[in-house]
């Protein structure tokens, strides 16, 4: 039997609403970086702008770094579904992420993707929906 709790319903303000994306018809759109192939999940328009979740895909390995850049967002999570990628971060880790790993990143944290597998793929969520990206000069000692 539900419970009182189980049958609250969002505010009558919130415009949420059930969102589901279909392998089958995948919706495609513009990302941060060519190289990439990104498939929204539905997750931006049906959570009003909370957050938002697509895969990125990539066939090809990255030809060069992406440079130092941070995302203006409360933060981005991103789990590895294929392949690997290598990130600098400005505390001078460096991560790489590989199938089956995950990691969140802080928003405005300043970092790089260095390398990647050939084919990868992979999940990533950020809070809110519209996460920003600005290139930054790389941190003391590094190199772009």
């Amino acid at each position: 039997m539900p419970t009182a709790a189980a049958a609250k319903s969002a505010p009558a303000t919130s415009n949420q609403k059930i969102g589901h994306a279909r392998a089958a018809d995948p919706v495609l759109v513009k990302g941060r970086r060519d190289f990439f192939k990104y498939r929204d999940l539905e997750v931006d328009k049906a959570s009003d702008g909370a957050m938002r979740a697509q895969v990125m895909s990539a066939s090809q390995g990255m030809s060069r770094p992406t440079g130092w850049h941070y995302h203006e967002c409360e933060g981005q999570f991103v789990y590895m579904m294929k392949g690997w990628v290598d990130l600098q971060f400005e505390d001078g880790r460096t991560i790489r992420v590989e199938e089956g790993d995950s990691l969140y990143i802080p928003g405005y944290l300043r970092h790089n993707e260095i390398r990647t597998s050939d084919a990868m793929e992979i999940l990533e969520v950020s809070v809110p929906g519209k996460m920003g990206t600005t290139p930054c000069e790389p941190p003391p000692g590094f190199k772009d």
